[in-house]
């Protein structure tokens, strides 16, 4: 029998806010020491009230706008009951029935036609870290409690269970971070714990639309761990299925090093987390002005940007993808685009895909090795490198000569016209400057000229050779190409 994975996410992320949802402390805690990023709400000390974080709340409207959700007009938050360490108040407030958005979607990037429908996205407050201190022969010995991530603003992202490989959850959690990224509300980086993903996974015979029992896997800190651990549940689903055994319900957690789930708890039965309304917060009225104005903030989004990016500036899918991977990357090549001066579209096109070239290679190359992210950060201004990327276009740089301009500009922050002028770089063409130096070749050559006359194309290459030495490479080659084929084919 042919089975079908049917697979649903639940991703938990970090808003990038100053102060926590609640609280006044910071909630930039990640390289705090710990216990030291704490207030009177998020220690849950007696008497204490919330006061919800207002950025919390547009960054929320933002991502449900962003995946095509509806926003709501009143939402409210609940207290969510239950017992854990890491809950300092013994309960968590979130959103149980009235989440702020609702019914959106989103289209993956792949070859098949997928919409991934979103439930809800709902928010609530982060809970404390647990520090599991492991004892010298294996296993805990006692564990710490960190409060400093306690209170930080979540969201949490709940699709309907329409993915069915893991190459389409893989897409799914890649279009989301890039989402959130574009949009500035979030790292979205699992290896830091602000991007956090549970899958609902069951398996059923294929052409069945009846929804089996699912397993709820946990404890992914990677993407590579999610594929993994949804591949693993497949196949450790199908037999058990095969095998004639009972899926149970119950949440399993992922052990990346062994690459297996093991089961944690069942869940056969509902938690009863005695959910009620949220005393200390009345309800959130979203009014239509704040949804218009939470709006004019939303930034052009990667997929649509990346599509006009191929139309407006003609540049190719691949030069697309990789300048709106990050915002910071699309915004600096349209502010080294937009002060060109073409005579037409055609060379307005040409001089974009020259930029790209040039920030897809020589930039992301030297950044990579400098380990800087944002092309902002660099001492390379986009005026900066639109001078250097007009001169070479028009051949008053060479290809070596134009590289070498370009790492100075990038470690020291120089002019590339200074640059140009202290090295003597500038492109050695016309037959007032080249001439001399290409009959010089010529006469000095006799063998290569021979060569050539007698069809030996190789031999071209040779006198070219020798015009780019006696220039120190500053010799336009094409210009020195076609001058030296004009003077041997009088002969």
């Amino acid at each position: 029998m042919e089975y079908e994975a049917v697979i649903g996410l639940e991703t938990h992320v970090q808003l990038k806010t100053r102060s926590k949802m609640f609280g006044t402390s910071s909630a930039e805690y990640q390289a705090a020491e710990p216990n030291t990023i704490v207030d009177a709400v998020s220690m849950a000390l007696p008497g204490t009230l919330p006061v919800v974080n207002q950025t919390a709340v547009e960054y929320a409207m933002m991502i449900g706008m962003a995946i095509n959700c509806n926003i709501a007009r009143i939402t409210k938050f609940d207290r969510k009951n239950y017992t854990y360490p890491d809950l300092m108040k013994g309960y968590q407030i979130t959103q149980m029935d009235e989440p702020i958005c609702y019914d959106g979607y989103v289209d993956l990037p792949i070859e098949e036609s997928v919409r991934v429908r979103i439930n809800r996205v709902h928010m609530e407050e982060d809970v404390a870290r647990l520090v599991h201190v492991e004892g010298p022969q294996g296993g805990t010995v006692h564990s710490l409690i960190d409060i400093n991530r306690a209170g930080t603003p979540l969201m949490e992202v709940v699709t309907e269970p329409d993915m069915h490989t893991s190459e389409q959850v893989e897409s799914y959690i890649n279009s989301l971070q890039h989402i959130i990224r574009y949009l500035g509300v979030g790292t979205a980086n699992m290896e830091e714990g602000s991007f956090r993903c549970d899958a609902n996974i069951s398996v059923r015979p294929k052409g069945s639309t009846e929804l089996t029992t699912k397993v709820e896997v946990k404890n992914m800190n990677r993407v590579r761990a999610v594929v993994r651990a949804v591949e693993y549940e497949i196949e450790r689903q199908i037999a058990a299925y095969e095998s004639g055994e009972r899926i149970v319900q119950e949440t399993r957690g992922w052990d990346d090093g062994k690459g297996v789930t093991n089961s944690q708890r069942s869940k056969e039965e509902a938690n009863d987390y005695r959910y009620f309304p949220e005393p200390d917060i009345p309800p959130l009225i979203i009014s239509e002005d704040w949804i218009e104005s939470t709006e004019a903030k939303m930034p052009e989004l990667p997929i649509a940007r990346k599509t006009r990016f191929q139309e407006e500036w003609g540049l190719s899918e691949y030069d697309a993808d990789l300048l709106t991977l990050l915002r910071s990357t699309a915004d600096y090549f349209e502010e080294v685009c937009e002060g060109v001066k073409a005579e037409s579209s055609e060379a307005k096109q040409a001089f974009a895909k020259a930029t790209a070239n040039w920030l897809n290679g020589e930039m992301a190359r030297l950044m990579n090795e400098d380990g800087v992210v944002n092309m902002a950060d660099t001492k390379v201004t986009p005026k900066a490198l639109a001078t250097l990327v007009e001169k070479f276009r028009k051949r008053e740089l060479n290809n070596n000569s134009a590289k070498q301009v370009f790492e100075i500009m990038y470690s020291k922050g120089t002019a590339p016209e200074t640059i140009i002028e202290d090295l003597g770089l500038g492109v050695v063409s016309g037959s007032d400057s080249l001439g001399p130096i290409v009959d010089e070749v010529i006469a000095n050559n006799e063998k290569a000229v021979n060569d050539y006359l007698g069809g030996k194309e190789v031999a071209l290459k040779s006198l070219m050779g020798q015009v780019m030495k006696a220039t120190r490479g500053q010799a336009d080659p094409v210009q020195a190409t076609e001058m030296i084929k004009e003077k041997l084919a009088s002969r």
